[in-house]
């Protein structure tokens, strides 16, 4: 199996040195070792086309698709909601596909990819290197697409009015590994605090959230105290930051503006997650969104092919900000879009 080379794109300003070329080892057939670049596409998405399921010459009613079959996709919980949206749109158009969209987090739907049971996974951080010689492993090709950003909101009981802006080095001091069954009480983050217990909510191990705020706060991926409550699921982490005036926790920024009735929002080193402040990279807690592509699904199954086209379209990729993230850049969309097309040759 001959695994190619993804020609690498760098462009924007937003944080590109978090996702510049990896090196990795392949086994070819007769398991010798040989170097591959599997470089970061930092970005998005492929030519629009003009009728989602349909061939370029396809009849001149657009609305008939002869496109079927099905298409797995899993990973980050934040990702979910631009590609859930996608897909209806894409099923509306081509009602013969069927695109399952599952949310393992973003470690559990690598797991996934990486073995080869799913064609897509969503992702909230780069591929971890352990992932990529996984899918070496396995013989996954694949190509990386950075789809959107996103800010992730610290926040807090609305209720809390001492909780309004905590710098990096008070973060790291609440959730740090070293603080779990020490530090107990807001008045040691901050003695104007009260001395009342900390609470603390956020996602779970496995989330590619949870592997950013770590490392952006703590200095290392995975690096947190246990002593708070986890849950994938963003709903639970609302009901009980809302039922615990002197809670805290974390998740996308997204998620947060569906909730701004229930939650108040913490500035981080005195910025205030918005859209412009994650987009111009001002809010530190700001981060890259990606979709990974088998290039053997790419290749082999026309309506893998032809949903990433419609996900990298100027409709499809509507979607990001309607659910409410903020897009890259134009140029890296287009280079994206190229490199896609690239790949499927």
């Amino acid at each position: 199996m001959e695994l190619g080379v993804i020609t690498t794109v760098k462009t924007g300003t937003w944080k590109v040195e978090k996702i510049g070329a990896k090196r990795v080892s392949l086994f070819n057939s007769s398991l010798m070792l040989r170097d591959l670049i599997v470089l970061s596409v930092t970005a998005l998405f492929v030519l629009t086309v003009a009728a989602c399921g349909g061939s370029s010459d396809s009849s001149n009613d657009s609305s008939v698709s002869n496109l079927s079959g099905a298409i797995a996709i899993d990973g980050s919980s934040t990702v979910y909601p631009i590609t859930e949206a996608v897909a209806e749109e894409f099923q509306i158009a081509n009602p013969d596909t069927r695109v399952t969209v599952g949310v393992s987090g973003t470690g559990g739907g690598f797991t996934k990819f990486c073995v080869g049971e799913t064609d897509i996974s969503g992702a909230s951080r780069p591929i971890k290197d352990k992932e990529q010689m996984m899918c070496v492993e396995n013989g996954i090709a694949f190509i990386e697409l950075r789809v959107g950003l996103d800010g992730l909101a610290v926040v807090k009981n609305k209720e809390n009015g001492y909780l309004d802006d905590l710098s990096l080095d008070q973060l790291a001091k609440v959730w740090g590994p070293a603080s779990e069954d020490s530090v107990m009480k807001w008045s040691q983050v901050d003695s104007s605090f009260p001395a009342e217990d900390i609470d603390l909510y956020g996602p779970g191990t496995d989330s590619g959230t949870f592997d950013f705020f770590t490392e952006e706060v703590n200095g290392e991926g995975g690096a947190s105290r246990g002593d708070y409550t986890p849950s994938e699921d963003d709903n639970v982490l609302v009901t009980g930051i809302a039922g615990n005036k002197h809670s805290l926790g974390y998740f996308g920024y997204a998620y947060y503006e569906e909730n701004m009735d229930k939650l108040g929002v913490v500035k981080v080193n005195g910025v205030t997650p918005s859209n412009e402040t994650v987009t111009n990279g001002s809010y530190v807690l700001s981060r890259p969104l990606y979709i990974y592509v088998s290039i053997k699904s790419l290749q082999d199954k026309e309506q893998v092919r032809e949903f990433v086209r419609y996900y990298m379209s100027d409709e499809g990729i509507s979607m990001v900000t309607e659910v409410g993230y903020s897009n890259v850049p134009a140029d890296e969309l287009e280079a994206s879009r190229r490199a896609v097309e690239e790949s499927i040759q």
